[in-house]
């Protein structure tokens, strides 16, 4: 028993045997991750200064995340463009003191690197021009 073509797909493209794809659709799809206030808390700083705290944050855990708090009282842009620079600087510290703290048990330690490889990630976005709600 041969199975019948679903919903959406041609008769032609259900069976292999009389070639063809299903015909393309034109449906443009975006996706975009929602991110909580802590993550979306990380700045959106220069390409060197995101390495650097890239490379603090793995060898002291927190550091660079504490280090990239004060980037944001320079003028650092956030994806929390409603929430004022002091609370982002907090949100900052908090999520510092949470990688510290844990890193006892290694959880904090793979979070901080996390953290710095997304800061270097968002900084190359800054480098390539390309719009901040990616």
């Amino acid at each position: 028993m041969e199975p019948s073509p679903k919903d959406g797909e041609s008769a032609a493209a259900a069976e292999p045997g009389r070639g063809g794809a299903a015909p393309s659709s034109g449906v443009v799809v975006q996706v975009r991750e929602k991110k909580g206030p802590l993550r979306a808390a990380i700045p959106y700083m220069p390409f060197p200064v995101a390495v650097i705290c890239l490379f603090l944050n793995t060898f002291v855990p927190g550091l660079g995340t504490f280090v990239s708090a004060f980037t944001v009282l320079c003028g650092a842009r956030t994806d929390l463009p409603d929430r004022h620079m002091c609370c982002v600087f907090w949100l900052n510290i908090a999520a510092a003191l949470i990688q510290i703290l844990t890193a006892i048990v290694m959880v904090g330690w793979i979070m901080s690197i996390f953290w710095g490889m997304d800061m270097v990630i968002l900084a190359s976005y800054k480098e390539q021009g390309i719009p901040q709600q990616l």
